[in-house]
């Protein structure tokens, strides 16, 4: 396995367990079923990491078996989110957190996009493209919660951009 690749692997190890981090930090500033649902939102990222840290030791004796069954592992698909659990009177905090965590499924996805372009490993190329789906689910997910809420808040302000 090329360093670049390992390096790639690592950035996105990295990138989950930040994503872990942030819903753990936006759990803590809530309470409630909020709490709860961001605290699911961590538990995926943190799925998402673990796999990524077993696909890495997995492929770093490079041989061409290893590599064949790495690619044979079966990513943890993207939970459905409970959004109903978000509270409404959160809503102001609840649309920076998913502002926040849609900008990072962008990045993620252009950062896997460019990874999947980038190697000439065919069977890597095949994990970035489901890495990608991945990040995808969850940026639709996040944008239609944050269009949820925005409507909410600007009906709260008394306000709408009519």
């Amino acid at each position: 396995m090329k360093k670049d690749e390992l390096a790639v692997l690592s950035q996105a190890i990295l990138n989950e367990v930040e994503g872990y981090e942030f819903y753990t930090m936006a759990a803590s500033n809530s309470k409630g079923e909020s709490k709860d649902a961001f605290l699911q939102l961590a538990e995926e990222e943190k799925k998402h990491a673990e796999y990524l840290r077993d696909l890495s030791d997995k492929l770093t004796n490079s041989d061409e078996e290893k590599l064949q069954f790495a690619y044979e592992l079966n990513p943890p698909s993207p939970e459905i989110y409970k959004w109903e659990k978000l509270d409404v009177k959160e809503a102001s905090l609840a649309m920076t957190v998913f502002s926040i965590g849609m900008q990072m499924e962008k990045d993620a996805i252009k950062f896997y996009t460019e990874a999947r372009d980038k190697t000439e490993v065919d069977e890597l190329r095949e994990i970035y493209q489901i890495l990608i789906k991945w990040e995808e689910v969850h940026l639709n997910e996040f944008t239609q919660q944050y269009n949820v809420y925005k409507n909410e808040w600007w009906a709260e302000q008394n306000f709408a951009p009519f």
